[in-house]
């Protein structure tokens, strides 16, 4: 006789968490970009501890919780800033003065235009999740273009400004989908609403 044993593991929806790491290197960045701060030297631990490990966590988790929407955009995000804090540290000598003399900022634009190729199409698949999420993504979107054409040389001191504007949006909208998240779970209401999906593209 063959007696199986399956064993189910349950795992908590780390969405919040990951979200959270989002709005805060999001909130403190926009900072840079609006000219409320200056250098990036004091970004980079908030790039790292906040912007890349919560939402690289996250996407484990929903990697295991066969999410694929949560796992592609937290572990696509969590190695976005490491990859940022990574320039950020060549920009600033760090490497040596080799790289720094090196960087080409132009190819930071292409890895923003590289991550339209994502976010454009998850925005839609946002859309059907709900309203918070879609705003979050529409923000994105706003944000890697305006640094596309920033860090290409178009209309800089503009598309700063765009930039710094979507990115504190997406902080702000953030922060509240974190809130939501935790104490609508914890409390077993709606105390936080977060909108219903589209339902525009989804049968």
């Amino acid at each position: 006789m063959n007696n199986e044993v399956k064993v189910t593991q349950s795992l908590a929806d780390p969405s919040p968490f990951g979200m959270f790491g989002f709005a805060v290197i999001t909130f403190v960045a926009s900072s840079q970009k609006l000219g409320i701060t200056t250098g990036v030297s004091g970004l980079v631990p908030w790039a790292i501890f906040l912007g890349c490990v919560p939402q690289f966590v996250a996407s484990i988790v929903d990697f295991k919780k066969e999410n694929v929407f949560g796992a592609v955009v937290f572990g696509s995000f969590g190695l976005f800033w490491f990859a940022v804090a990574m320039i950020w540290l060549i920009s600033v000598g760090v490497f040596g003065e080799g790289m720094q003399a090196s960087l080409d900022m132009k190819q930071f634009a292409f890895g923003c235009i590289a991550y339209l190729f994502l976010v454009i199409p998850l925005t839609f698949a946002a859309a059907e999740a709900h309203k918070v999420l879609f705003y979050i993504f529409i923000a994105v979107d706003v944000l890697l273009i305006a640094m596309a054409l920033n860090y290409l040389g178009i209309s800089p001191k503009e598309t700063q400004l765009v930039a710094g504007i979507a990115e504190l949006a997406a902080a702000l909208i953030g922060f509240y989908g974190c809130a939501a998240g935790v104490l609508n779970k914890n409390l077993g209401r709606v105390v936080l609403p977060v909108g219903k999906p589209l339902g525009i593209f989804k049968k």
